[in-house]
């Protein structure tokens, strides 16, 4: 695997840098940046995917060993449909990433990092307010603090395989599943971007409906809160595969669209975005002492 994806690494277009993506779950980067990722594939840009959690309590019906091989395996096809080139699953358990180590965590994205060399890096948006998954803000916090160790005296074992330090030049903060308050989210000097997906909506529509095990559990548990509230729908009278695609397409559309009015597009995402300043500082060149 890791001889084959660093082949893929190499094979970059001029001018046309990498993405790597860090996502707890499947569903996470898909509903929060996957407009904006199919666009950017379309660019030529390598996509690759670095899925944290196993995705193995996400289903209704399936016990945690058959619901993580039904999660993995349509998220595969549904990276595969947004345009990635390949995703790794580290198969930690969705649910209990606190158990583990945060720098355990940062370390492999920092091996997957030295490894794709990505010009630009997505995550999620752990500064975002009343984050209620866990998982989400878990990932988000040490996926973004993975880039300080982008010098080669971390992961030295690394270095001395040939694979020195490296970090993105860009950074894409997401919220997956509803848009960005006033002043909320990001780090810093991080400035609020909506990007337009009007052209590449109904590709990430086609990758999320690749996800039919967790559509199913959402929509089984979207009728179930509506029957407890005496508000039962006719569209999920039945709960089957046409009628879980239905609902999620109607979620995805009304979120692109709330976000996109905000721009005047039909259809937007927006993140937190950061760019590293491209030279060394004037205070910090003024002093500095020639290592000859």
């Amino acid at each position: 695997m890791l001889l084959v994806a660093a082949a893929a690494a190499q094979r970059v277009p001029d001018g046309k840098g990498a993405v790597l993506v860090v996502t707890a779950g499947a569903r996470d980067y898909l509903f929060g940046a996957g407009g904006t990722l199919a666009r950017m594939a379309e660019q030529g840009r390598p996509l690759y995917i670095l899925q944290i959690g196993n995705d193995e309590k996400d289903s209704a019906g399936l016990g945690p060993a058959e619901t993580r091989l039904a999660n993995n395996t349509e998220a595969e096809r549904a990276a595969k449909a947004l345009g990635a080139v390949e995703v790794l699953n580290l198969g930690h358990k969705s649910g209990e990433l606190g158990y583990i180590s945060s720098s355990e965590l940062r370390n492999q994205v920092m091996a997957m990092m030295r490894l794709y060399k990505p010009e630009i890096l997505f995550f999620p948006d752990w500064y975002i307010h009343y984050v209620d998954d866990w998982d989400i803000y878990r990932t988000g916090r040490m996926a973004e603090e993975a880039p300080y160790g982008g010098g080669s005296y971390f992961l030295q074992e690394m270095t001395y395989m040939g694979y020195p330090g490296f970090a993105a030049r860009e950074y894409y903060f997401y919220s997956s599943y509803r848009p960005y308050r006033d002043r909320e989210g990001g780090e810093g000097q991080a400035h609020l971007q909506t990007v337009d997906i009007s052209g590449t909506l109904d590709r990430k529509m086609r990758a999320i409906l690749e996800l039919k095990t967790s559509n199913r559990r959402y929509a089984l548990q979207t009728k179930q809160r509506l029957d407890r509230a005496g508000r039962p729908s006719p569209q999920l009278a039945r709960v089957d595969e046409e009628s879980a695609g239905a609902l999620v397409r109607a979620y995805v559309e009304e979120l692109a669209e709330t976000i996109g009015r905000k721009q005047g597009f039909r259809y937007g995402e927006e993140f937190n975005h950061l760019r590293r300043l491209g030279e060394i500082p004037e205070h910090l060149r003024e002093k500095a002492v020639s290592a000859r």
